[in-house]
């Protein structure tokens, strides 16, 4: 006689056939769109700054694995992943140099130090641009035009410029809106800012593109729609408050939207997994602290772009947020506490 055993395990008892690599695959797939366009935008100096920052994140995520004795890890798509978004907060125009340099930094620092996949504490691809910002104020600064002429058949002399060495800028477009708001009080036409027609990093390009990806993302139940919603919908209405209050000084929600890098840093940089939330009403919360901050920096700060910072605090707080904020157990009351 044949004996049978039961095993009892806890919850969740269902199973998603979808694992990681899949999911960052995905990712790769909704990102695709925008960096087409930013190498439509910006031609072949958008094209090298998104590659050398591919390639150096995935190759310092496969040799950093190799010299730990560890199988690589390049097959989950993370590292690719984090750079592409790095080549997208960077100028077009940017050197390739420091363009690398910045790919180490996010797997080495914002990534690896921490464990690997899965135990990062900040979007990787932010920790590489918060360095970059620090170390290379002006060249993170230096902008190119979109749409130019010339975009497919030449190659900007700072791109190719010698490591350690001053770049040489050929062309530098105007400020970007951002920048134009903020020194000089200047509103850019928001139909421009939508389609990706201004100046600015190589992923401040088709907003439309980039809500389409991140739609691709929720419908495939690969993105906490509730992160991105609560960062826009914080920025519409505080912004809209203060637009309310005086015209003349604020900008409009629409601006608001659509400048700068809110987009990319809200659906793709701003839902990390690891970095963000997992409760509820944490990543609401989570979501409303990002837009608040972007508003603040951007209107009274000493910059006029503050989604990055904004993002990388808010990681930072992420943990405590979900330790404010704990799911009731089921058949205890309010009351009880779990540790």
């Amino acid at each position: 006689m044949s004996s049978k055993t039961l095993n009892i395990s806890t919850s969740p008892h269902i199973i998603a056939n979808v694992s990681t690599d899949t999911i960052m695959l995905n990712v790769v797939y909704a990102l695709l769109p925008v960096a087409g366009f930013a190498v439509y935008s910006f031609g072949i100096n958008a094209l090298l700054v998104i590659l050398t920052t591919t390639i150096s994140a995935v190759g310092t995520e496969h040799y950093l694995c190799k010299l730990s004795k560890k199988e690589s890890t390049v097959g989950d798509w993370s590292a690719v992943i984090s750079g592409l978004l790095l080549g997208l907060t960077l100028p077009p125009t940017f050197p390739l140099w420091m363009a690398f340099f910045g790919g180490v930094i996010a797997i080495a620092l914002g990534k690896f130090i921490f464990g690997g996949l899965g135990y990062n504490v900040f979007n990787p691809a932010l920790v590489g641009r918060a360095v970059l910002q620090a170390a290379f104020p002006v060249a993170m600064t230096t902008w190119y035009p979109a749409m130019a002429l010339d975009r497919f058949s030449s190659i900007s002399t700072s791109v190719l410029s010698t490591p350690f060495m001053q770049p040489t800028v050929d062309v530098v477009s105007g400020a970007t809106p951002l920048s134009a708001f903020k020194f000089d009080n200047i509103i850019a036409d928001s139909s421009d800012m939508a389609l990706g027609l201004i100046s600015g990093s190589t992923g401040e390009t088709c907003a439309v593109l980039i809500l389409l990806g991140g739609i691709y993302l929720i419908i495939r139940k690969m993105m906490n729609w509730r992160i991105p919603v609560a960062i826009l919908g914080t920025v519409i209405v505080l912004s809209g408050i203060l637009y309310l209050v005086d015209p003349q000084i604020y900008p409009s929600p629409v601006f608001m939207l659509f400048s700068g890098g809110l987009m990319l840093g809200a659906i793709f940089m701003a839902t990390d997994m690891v970095a963000s939330p997992i409760t509820p009403l944490g990543v609401v919360v989570y979501g409303a602290i990002i837009g608040i901050l972007v508003v603040v920096i951007r209107i009274w700060g000493g910059l006029p772009e503050g989604v990055m910072y904004a993002i990388l605090l808010a990681n930072a707080i992420s943990p405590h947020i979900d330790n404010m904020i704990r799911l009731r157990v089921y058949g205890t009351s309010k009351q009880t506490k779990h540790d």
